[in-house]
């Protein structure tokens, strides 16, 4: 097989990224742009973040990005490696989703400086089919058309 290279790890993790922010900012922030990157901001800089301007606007992008190219870029090196990842693009990207879903907010949110939220379902499940459409599938998708011999 094909081993990947960083440009298609990072097309894979820029379109993954810019589909889960969009995503966020236009579904779950109702909009608020601002205020969806300076959260993930506060994941590093906990509750300056919020009282930051546009550096914190910036660095909460770069941290944003940099996470999505991550599992773009776990997924694409696993893909090889794991044959299970190899039969089923469909059912591969939507597992992968909830996997993204479950390392962020059971194990990055919860280690970081964000403010913590009380779990509940509704925004579990509307967060995981977020992270199923945006991350999951798109990046199994592009690893299967990489993949695949033309």
């Amino acid at each position: 097989m094909t081993r990947p290279n960083f440009n298609i790890i990072l097309r894979a993790g820029l379109l993954a990224g810019t589909l889960d922010i969009l995503a966020a900012i236009l579904i779950l922030a109702k909009g608020n742009a601002v205020g969806t990157l300076k959260f993930i901001a506060s994941g590093v800089f906990g509750k300056a973040a919020f009282s930051g301007g546009a550096g914190m606007v910036a660095s909460g992008a770069v941290f944003h990005f940099f996470i999505a190219t991550s599992f773009a870029g776990a997924y694409f090196l696993a893909y090889p490696r794991l044959p299970f990842l190899q039969k089923n693009k469909w059912v591969s990207g939507i597992l992968y989703g909830v996997f993204v879903w479950a390392v962020m907010n059971l194990l990055v949110v919860p280690l970081s400086n964000a403010p913590q939220r009380p779990f509940a379902w509704d925004s579990a499940l509307e967060n995981m089919a977020i992270l199923v459409m945006c991350i999951g599938l798109p990046i199994a998708w592009l690893a299967d058309k990489f993949y695949t011999p033309k």
